[in-house]
């Protein structure tokens, strides 16, 4: 019985963990890796042909935005995750891959000028639809049958609408382990959804850390902070541009802007106009303003049971088509934008970053995690200058950084979900964080009385005899100096593409003679071809 760690190891994105037992092989989460990391996301460790099952904590994109590349490359299980969940991966997916093929059309575009090779996506919309006939629906507290000597079952994680902690039970030649996979772990007071449930007993966790060294500001109610700052800025005559995670974050400022609206805390303009601008954010809101029933909190189920709409409000307008979004841009009226991508890293808010980050009278409000490397960290770091769209921008906009509003549970919240536990696990694995806070946090917890470890990419622990069989590679190793940084996208899928077929050739070992005679021909043509 293994557990392998294969994503968001000494880093914050791309979670993605294994768990061998009981002849099976199953993943919990696939995630992208996003900012420093993008490179590798064509490249998969284990042979997707292989995997048994997916367990999906949540719909964010950095936990499950490989899950069509895992199809394309020869996955034909089940993926498993709540109700909210599996919706949310309907439109989360399919917005991911538009955004790989937009992207890759772009560098084609430039590359072709330059006489390079067209560049692919490293998946499609059509890919991203085919994860939609393998998810398996779940609800919070049911016992799953997953396989002979293998349970599970999802608990609520207070992160997402429909996250999840994973609680897994495996039993394997006379021996039953339990090992809990936190997912995201909620923030408090969170809008919308309710707090995270805790889980009193494991053998082994496997544990987000993503503010495992940071609090939250102590802010008991922090809309009158956006208030204030929206006043300001409109006072000004600028624009309140916020990025925004597009699945629950935008619905959580939707549900903080009514309440703001409805006791008039904006005086310089009280019927300030709002903008969604992202056709994700769009459809996500729909499913948000749908049957909340097992998602929501006891304040959203008293405000839809008074005849409210917890995210609608008077001067709320929508931006679906690249052309009502451009002409934000070109209307002088203060306004609110919202748009995605939260860290900045794709989609139209590059846009609105370049039309108001130069104007000191506008406001740039960052309300969620901005992981390593990404322009939104940069911004918040505060760099002078940023360059979007081949264009350098001065960055003369106030920027605010409202870490209240994060979804991660912080510092004090991590060590109430680890305090939970009745009797401490054998090994907790810290995951899920930049490498410094990792160790941090697993230094603190050993201190505490907890046996920890931040494991490193691709390191395996035998669940069984409690000891790491492989330490895996460090991140020093794994990425000297960025040096694989300079690979193309293109080069990386081939490098893939080689391993797979290393793979395939291992699993027609002992194959009848005439078969493997055809295979080794073909192989020695396409390299004949291609050895020039």
């Amino acid at each position: 019985m293994k557990l392998m760690f294969f994503g968001a190891d000494k880093a914050v994105t791309g979670s993605c963990h294994c768990l061998q037992a009981c002849g099976k092989t199953i993943l919990v989460d696939c995630g992208l890796n996003q900012g420093l990391n993008e490179e590798e996301n064509s490249r998969f460790p284990f042979d997707p042909a292989q995997i048994d099952a997916v367990l999906v904590t949540h719909a964010h994109i950095d936990h499950s935005g490989r899950l069509p590349l895992l199809i394309r490359n020869g996955f034909r299980g089940k993926i498993y995750a709540t109700g909210a969940t599996c919706d949310l991966l309907g439109i989360m997916l399919r917005d991911s891959a538009h955004i790989q093929e937009v992207d890759a059309e772009i560098n084609s575009r430039k590359g072709k000028r330059a006489g390079h090779e067209p560049v692919t996506p490293l998946y499609t919309v059509s890919d991203a639809e085919k994860v939609l006939r393998h998810l398996e629906r779940c609800t919070y507290g049911t016992m799953v049958q997953l396989c002979d000597g293998i349970r599970f079952r999802m608990v609520d994680a207070g992160h997402l609408l429909g996250s999840a902690s994973i609680e897994v039970w495996a039993a394997e030649n006379g021996q039953t382990r339990k090992i809990v996979f936190s997912g995201d772990i909620g923030n408090l007071n969170q809008p919308i959804i309710r707090d995270p449930q805790y889980i009193s007993e494991a053998d082994y966790a496997v544990m987000e850390s993503t503010y495992g060294n940071r609090e939250h500001d102590p802010i008991v109610n922090y809309i009158p902070q956006l208030a204030e700052v929206f006043d300001r800025t409109f006072a000004a005559g600028g624009n309140v541009v916020i990025p925004s995670f597009a699945v629950g974050r935008t619905q959580e400022l939707l549900y903080f802007i009514r309440e703001m609206k409805e006791k008039h805390l904006v005086k310089s303009n009280p019927d300030f106009p709002v903008y969604v601008d992202s056709p994700l954010a769009i459809e996500a809101t729909k499913i948000y303003s749908g049957d909340l029933t097992g998602y929501a909190d006891k304040e959203t189920v008293r405000v839809i049971r008074n005849g409210f709409r917890p995210i609608q409000f008077p001067n709320l307008h929508t931006c679906e088509s690249a052309e009502e979004s451009r002409a934000l841009n070109d209307d002088p009226a203060p306004k609110v934008i919202i748009s995605s991508s939260g860290m900045c890293e794709a989609g139209r808010i590059r846009h609105h970053l370049k039309h108001n980050l130069w104007r000191p009278e506008c406001s740039i409000v960052f309300v969620g995690y901005q992981a390593e490397g990404t322009l939104g960290r940069i911004l918040i770091d505060g760099v002078k200058q940023v360059k979007l769209f081949g264009e350098e921008i001065s960055v003369k906009a106030q920027i605010h950084n409202f870490k209240a509003l994060s979804g991660h549970a912080d510092h004090s919240g991590l060590l109430r979900w680890a305090g939970a536990f009745t009797e401490k696990p054998r090994r907790i694995f810290v995951i899920h964080g930049e490498q410094t806070i990792c160790e941090e946090f697993t230094d603190e917890l050993n201190r505490k009385g907890y046996r920890a470890c931040a494991p490193n990419f691709e390191a395996e622990y035998d669940l069984l005899a409690d000891r790491m069989i492989s330490e895996g590679i460090a991140p020093e190793k794994l990425h000297p100096e960025g040096a694989r940084r300079h690979l193309s996208s293109a080069f990386s899928r081939l490098l893939a593409a080689g391993e797979r077929l290393l793979r395939v050739i291992q699993h027609n070992k002992g194959g009848a003679n005439k078969d493997l005679a055809k295979f080794t021909g073909q192989i020695n043509s396409l390299c004949d071809k291609w050895d020039r």
